[in-house]
């Protein structure tokens, strides 16, 4: 508690927050430190040629154009989609007009995270779909979903990482089998708890029987009300479910679709 209420202190409230006084350069440092004594977990993964991708897009390509040894410095080329390995997707990924990458709100970068823990239901069942009986049982153990928050699926289908074929996780007729979200866990998190993204380990928002019909209905609809996703995220196994924030970063391509994105929860304790 302490460990928040430093940071709250020091101006970096979120919605759901009361009102505070304009915080001073002493509340900023306050924070910082507050900050710094807490955990730092990498919830993405590394991103190179070859790894898991949409089957439509081409692989990365990287050329070091210059190099120490002849130009006295280096620099890389990278060629990849906006969707590759952990990344970030604007409304205008699914929907023309509406947000794209560099018009998301960067005091949308820093957000309480939830993290709605459905691992043991999913090593049972490959296409579970999480429930409104998840969500009430988080609310039941930490109170309601803050306002505001960044809400993570964990799956623990990241360990499956960068096996595409297990990610994918196909049987003898072709058909994907993964975990995913579900409508009815998504409206009450947008629309009643007002929450401000959400993000997943798999490669898709909707689950894998889904997607294996080209139904991305459930990734349209986020996108669509105006709010941003992130996909393949990583780690989730080593923060706990509420107590942690979450710090989301991105370049900023001018009308970007999308861009690999880096993602680091902050949790509370050494």
């Amino acid at each position: 508690m302490r460990f928040l209420r430093s940071l709250l202190i020091a101006g970096a409230a979120f919605a759901a927050a009361p009102a505070l006084a304009a915080p001073t350069a002493a509340d900023f440092d306050t924070a910082y430190t507050a900050l710094h004594a807490g955990r730092f977990v990498d919830l993405t993964h590394t991103f190179a040629p070859g790894i898991p991708h949409w089957k439509e897009m081409p692989n990365e390509t990287v050329e070091r154009r210059f190099t120490i040894k002849h130009d006295g410095f280096n620099i890389d080329m990278f060629t990849h989609s906006g969707q590759w390995g952990t990344h970030v997707d604007p409304p205008a990924h699914f929907h023309e007009g509406l947000k794209t990458v560099d018009q998301i709100d960067p005091a949308q970068f820093l957000l309480r995270l939830v993290v709605l823990d459905v691992h043991e239901q999913v090593a049972k069942n490959p296409d579970y779909t999480v429930s409104m009986d998840d969500v009430r049982a988080w609310e039941k153990r930490h109170g309601p979903v803050p306002e505001g928050a960044f809400v993570a699926l964990r799956t623990d289908w990241s360990k499956r990482w960068p096996d595409d074929a297990a990610l994918q996780n196909k049987d003898a007729k072709g058909i994907a089998h993964y975990p995913g979200w579900s409508q009815a866990v998504l409206t009450y998190l947008y629309e009643q708890r007002h929450v401000t993204a959400s993000g997943h380990e798999t490669t898709d928002t909707d689950p894998g029987l889904a997607t294996s019909k080209d139904d991305y209905s459930l990734e349209s609809y986020i996108l669509g009300i105006n709010h941003y996703q992130i996909e393949m995220l990583a780690n989730l196994d080593q923060v706990p479910e509420a107590g942690a924030l979450v710090m989301i970063s991105f370049p900023k391509p001018e009308g970007g679709s999308g861009f690999p994105a880096r993602v680091v929860a902050i949790v509370p304790g050494a």
